[in-house]
């Protein structure tokens, strides 16, 4: 055999050898580009958005009881609210109608296991992004920011958490972070914790408690349907709600995130904050 042509060979199966590895490597490429950070749908879905288009609905837990934002009619039988309409975006992005959703109810206590025992595909429900929670879920970014505050009868000697004593009977939802919250910023204070905000409320104006705290955009709903209770002083916690999937499901964060986004840019956020919360939202 000639030198040239022994030459020529090692050249061609270099050639192949590179073809083979180029080839490789495109098949690595292409299945990680369908691993679970398109939200986009298409052949590259993940598991999670697979299923939740194989079902054709979405699976959204939402509070029942928190008027703005999730409060079922018991006349009709329907819930609505900010965090209603939100939900309905997300449905509309991605299975293409808004309809295409099954709302189930949860509570602050209940929210964490239900997602996680895979009921529901998404918590979208007065939620905040908290570090402990990030151990447990994963959030979207934030698509509503509320402060903590204290809702009292009018006419109350507590006009801010600068009244709330020891001695002051604090009124809560079991589950929320604003129960931890008022512990640490007044130590020794009695709480009584209820299944969800509407019993908090009526054991308020049953006088079992001399104040309730959650969120402020929470209490001005409860407030306005009783013109004999206020909010009051100023929101002493930064509170940023965020729409919680189970852990590892980024590509479902992504369509949330992208819906928000969508929303934001289209002035349809605005419009849906302000028909609920009664102004325009903070730039």
């Amino acid at each position: 055999m000639s030198k040239s042509f022994k030459r020529l060979s090692v050249l061609m199966i270099a050639a192949a050898l590179f073809v083979i590895a180029g080839c490789g490597n495109n098949n690595v490429n292409s299945n990680n580009a369908g691993g679970g950070n398109n939200a986009s749908g298409g052949s590259t879905d993940s598991k999670a958005i697979a299923k939740i288009k194989e079902r054709g609905k979405l699976l959204v837990g939402v509070k029942y009881d928190t008027r703005l934002f999730g409060l079922k009619d018991p006349g009709s039988g329907n819930v609505e609210g900010f965090d209603i309409d939100i939900s309905k975006a997300i449905a509309k992005h991605i299975l293409g109608d808004e309809n295409a959703i099954e709302l189930k109810e949860v509570t602050s206590k209940t929210r964490i296991p239900m997602l996680n025992n895979g009921e529901i595909d998404m918590v979208v429900a007065t939620m905040t992004i908290t570090e402990e929670r990030k151990k447990e879920v994963d959030f979207s970014d934030v698509y509503f920011q509320a402060g903590q505050s204290l809702l009292v009868k009018k006419g109350s000697t507590i006009t801010g958490l600068e009244d709330v004593t020891k001695d002051t009977k604090i009124l809560g939802s079991k589950g929320a972070t604003s129960i931890k919250n008022i512990k640490e910023k007044v130590p020794g204070v009695t709480v009584l914790e209820f299944d969800n905000y509407q019993d908090a409320f009526s054991a308020l104006k049953a006088g079992q408690g001399d104040a309730l705290t959650t969120d402020d955009a929470i209490l001005y709903g409860m407030a306005s349907q009783d013109p004999g209770f206020e909010v009051v002083g100023e929101p002493f916690t930064d509170e940023p709600y965020g729409i919680a999937v189970q852990k590892g499901n980024t590509d479902v964060v992504q369509a949330i995130n992208d819906t928000l986004d969508g929303l934001k840019a289209s002035g349809d956020y605005a419009a849906i904050y302000t028909k609920w919360i009664g102004k325009a939202p903070a730039k």
